[in-house]
């Protein structure tokens, strides 16, 4: 699977950006897709995964204005980001793995999220 991420750039705090994913391969719609960050000085975190089916979880501090998706026909994953926040600064990375795995083993290039407040 091949992964390239696009959509980032500079918002004002409390606006939106969506995010866009999209993936090579045949077996991406089985797989478990997410969406990390990583800001300056920062570990590389999860901000929110979507299944094949489409069951989502989200990290408490993106809960309520992210909303992860994907269309596996199209196969694109897409992170809609709303009520931006100077601290969603970062760069965004797409990825997938084997639902079954703990751990991601196919990633995208990051896009840089820049949020101005």
């Amino acid at each position: 699977v091949q992964l390239q991420a696009s959509g980032g750039g500079l918002v004002q705090a409390g606006g939106s950006l969506r995010l866009p994913c999209a993936a090579s391969g045949r077996t991406f719609s089985t797989y478990t897709s997410g969406w990390f960050r990583q800001a300056p000085g920062k570990e590389r975190e999860l901000v929110a995964a979507i299944t094949s089916g489409g069951s989502t979880n989200y990290a408490d501090s993106v809960k309520g204005r992210f909303t992860i998706s994907r269309d596996n026909a199209k196969k694109l994953v897409f992170l809609q980001m709303n009520s931006l926040k100077s601290e969603d600064t970062a760069v965004y990375y797409c990825a997938c793995k084997v639902p079954r795995l703990a751990r991601y083993d196919y990633w995208g290039q990051g896009t840089l999220v820049t949020v101005s407040s």
